[in-house]
């Protein structure tokens, strides 16, 4: 079992922004940036080239509905998509408000928040969702 399944299933909390009976969004706790979320399945599949059409479809809708919330709480030219894959063998997309190109270079050292400042940031998603 994955940290992400576990996080679905509960066993792990997270700052969750959005959710859906199949999909869950929620805060990188290592982030790039304010406000950078993680956007997974529910159902475990380690390669999101592994999944089937509906969920990969499913999956892409909404994190374009995370990613328009986003956008709004987080001040920000635009919202980076990444797919790395390799963290977690989870599927999972990287939404990360960026004002420029080298804000998607995950070389970079990450940032690092209060549990407060997560929960504050969680907030301000959820509500432009």
């Amino acid at each position: 079992m994955t940290i992400f399944s576990k996080i679905v299933a509960g066993e792990i909390p997270a700052y969750k922004v959005a959710e859906t009976v199949e999909f869950l969004a929620f805060l990188d706790i290592s982030p790039l940036a304010e406000g950078h979320v993680l956007v997974i399945p529910k159902k475990e599949v380690d390669y999101i080239f592994d999944l089937d059409d509906e969920t990969y479809m499913g999956l892409q809708i909404f994190a374009k509905i995370v990613a328009n919330g986003l956008k709004k709480a987080i001040s920000c030219k635009r919202i980076g998509v990444a797919v790395i894959g390799l963290e977690v063998p989870h599927a999972h997309i990287h939404l990360i408000p960026m004002n420029k190109v080298s804000d998607l270079d995950f070389s970079r050292p990450k940032l690092q928040f209060t549990p407060e400042e997560l929960e504050a940031t969680a907030k301000k998603i959820r509500e432009f969702l």
